[in-house]
């Protein structure tokens, strides 16, 4: 599967954070990602949910 480079330039960027910041753990790294894939996902639920 492709990304779109804007994607894969975000995805990137966050690798550079985690590994900068100490989380060089490959497995860490992805279940951190995927937290915050669920909250930014949950947020915009929630602002859907608001503007009804």
């Amino acid at each position: 599967m492709r990304l779109a480079p804007e994607l894969k330039s975000k995805i990137d960027a966050l690798w550079d954070k985690f590994w900068s910041g100490g989380l060089s753990n490959l497995l860490s790294s992805i279940e951190q990602m995927s937290y915050l894939i669920f909250m930014k996902r949950l947020e915009d639920m929630d602002m859907t949910e608001q503007k009804k």
